[in-house]
């Protein structure tokens, strides 16, 4: 499903049906390596891959490149896939996140390089130290408390959190019951919160 107002910026041509072939059903036969199912999945997939990854990186043209690696993973690892672990679609939008989140870290790291390079001849202040760690601390709580989650509950949280997508999106996205994800969301932000240690009002 292309992301609302942004499907014209959309590299790839929006598929509006499949022609009555699942991704479930071209998975496996891609996993079979068959190169015509994977030319159909991709057509399928394609859009939501970058629309996905668009909304973390924000720069088309990184995320068109991440796109076309999320893609290749696909092609290269669709042995590893087990249908009893959830859709296909679930399965590549985790994997597109993953990427993207991995190019963001890349780009952070490169920048955090640069900045500590410029930063070596100066001396800097005690609150800004004392920010930064501080924030480091706060973003490995929060990575040790997603980790704890169930992978439903992590999935969900992590497409409307990270990816930006509402509620019905995310549903939509995964397959899922509008409901199901409701609870999911719901009961996946209880468990944070409480391993945060956040106190609800």
């Amino acid at each position: 499903m292309p992301v609302s107002g942004e499907s014209t910026a959309l590299p790839w041509p929006v598929v509006t049906g499949t022609g009555g072939t699942t991704p479930a059903e071209l998975m496996a036969r891609v996993a079979r390596g068959d190169a015509d199912a994977f030319a159909l999945l991709y057509d399928q997939m394609a859009p939501r891959v970058f629309g996905l990854i668009r909304r973390v990186l924000r720069n088309p043209a990184q995320s068109e490149e991440v796109t076309q690696e999320v893609m290749v993973e696909v092609w290269r690892t669709a042995t590893r896939y087990d249908a009893d672990r959830g859709s296909p679609t679930s399965w590549i939008l985790t994997m597109a996140h993953r990427r993207a989140i991995d190019r963001v870290r890349s780009e952070q790291s490169a920048t955090d390089r640069e900045q500590a390079v410029a930063a070596a001849s100066s001396s800097t202040a005690y609150d800004e130290v004392s920010e930064a760690v501080t924030t480091n601390l706060e973003v490995e709580q929060v990575r040790h408390c997603l980790s704890a989650l169930t992978e439903l509950q992590r999935e969900s949280v992590t497409l409307a959190y990270y990816g930006g997508y509402s509620y019905r999106e995310v549903a939509e996205l995964l397959d899922a019951k509008l409901a199901t994800i409701k609870a999911r969301m719901r009961d996946g932000l209880i468990r944070l919160r409480d391993c945060l240690g956040v106190t609800g009002r």
